[in-house]
This record gives C-alpha cells, sequence and structure tokens, in this order.
C-alpha cells in the first residue's frame, strides 16, 4: 500500500484557493442528540447517556449524561480535565454542597481532581449534562478501594452492548482518527 498523498490547496466553496494547507472536509461531522437513543442505566440505576464523540487513540469522550432525581456517582479521581455544561436540572459534588450546578452552568475541572457526583433527591426533573472529558475517571468504592475505570474505550464498549442488549440498534457518534503506518513495511 502506498502513502496517503497530500491533498492540493483547499479551497473555499466558490473555488477560491485558501491561505493555508488545509485537510479537506467532503461533509460536517455531526450528531443530533434528539435522533439518538438514551442508553439507560449504563454506570448504574439512573445514571443514562447518549455517546457524541468518543477517540479511543485521543483518550477524548464527549456524552450527554442524563441523572435521575437522587442518583449519585461515588468518589472517582480524573486523570485529566472535564468540561461540564449544564442543560437542565440541578446536580453538585459532595465535596462542595454550597456550589450546586444548575441548567446554564459550566463548570471545568482541571486533571487530578477528586470528586463525588450527585443529584438532589427533592429535582423535580431529571438533570442533563454535557461533558467534554479528557482521560479516564479511575472510581472508587465508598470504603475508599479501587472499583473501576472509566474512559472512552470503555463507554465505546458499553455503548455496544447495552444498545444491543436494550434493543435500540446501531447508535452513531463521532469517532476519532485511525492510528497507523503511512508506509506499510513489506
Amino acid at each position: 500500500m502506498s502513502a496517503p498523498s497530500i491533498p492540493g490547496p483547499a479551497t473555499t466553496m466558490t473555488g477560491a484557493l485558501l491561505p493555508v494547507v488545509a485537510l479537506p472536509q467532503g461533509e460536517l461531522l455531526t450528531v443530533n442528540v434528539d435522533q439518538s437513543p438514551l442508553i439507560r442505566d449504563a454506570l448504574g440505576p439512573g445514571v443514562h447517556f447518549k455517546p457524541l464523540r468518543l477517540d479511543l487513540e485521543k483518550g477524548e469522550w464527549v456524552v450527554l449524561a442524563t441523572f435521575s432525581p437522587g442518583t449519585s456517582i461515588p468518589l472517582h479521581y480524573h486523570t485529566g480535565t472535564v468540561d461540564a455544561y449544564t442543560v437542565s436540572g440541578c446536580w453538585l459534588y459532595s465535596e462542595y454542597p454550597d456550589q450546586p450546578q444548575t441548567a446554564g452552568s459550566y463548570l471545568y475541572e482541571p486533571g487530578a481532581s477528586a470528586h463525588s457526583l450527585t443529584c438532589p433527591e427533592s429535582n423535580t426533573e431529571d438533570t442533563v449534562v454535557l461533558f467534554s472529558i479528557t482521560g479516564a475517571n479511575v472510581n472508587f468504592n465508598d470504603d475508599g478501594s479501587f472499583h473501576s475505570v472509566l474512559d472512552a474505550a470503555l463507554i465505546h464498549h458499553l455503548t455496544g452492548a447495552l444498545s444491543e442488549a436494550q434493543g435500540l440498534g446501531p447508535i452513531n457518534f463521532i469517532t476519532g482518527g485511525a492510528a497507523g503506518f503511512a508506509v506499510e513495511e513489506a
């Protein structure tokens, strides 16, 4: 197999040359959350998600998470950063009870942060949060012992396995690159 060819100069829709070397993009990479089924109880009772982008090579995962009232996620440690935008409902970290995240809240979490997520029992609606996560969540049991690692690869696996088990059919999401060699050895 030969090395992939580098495309010629990129152009605008009108044919004008772009002033930089750019990869051609034949279509937008987009998914519509309204057309994607909710994978229910994926990370425990009341914790549901829709995968939007799962890049296994970069360790990035973007999900639209839905939490039922009273749902919690035990203590977890982030190996990378997290961007979280609350679409609806209310949630908070047990460690920061005076800083609830409500509709319209944006939260940035630096790498190496640790916390326990909870949605108050008093919530009158599901809580929906858009998470963009780099790296993994290292999850712990209530006694502090190791429980599991949650990352793009496991979310990818859960998407396939649970969508089949729940009869949802194939679920579309945006993937990452495809690692390989530019020139294959003979």
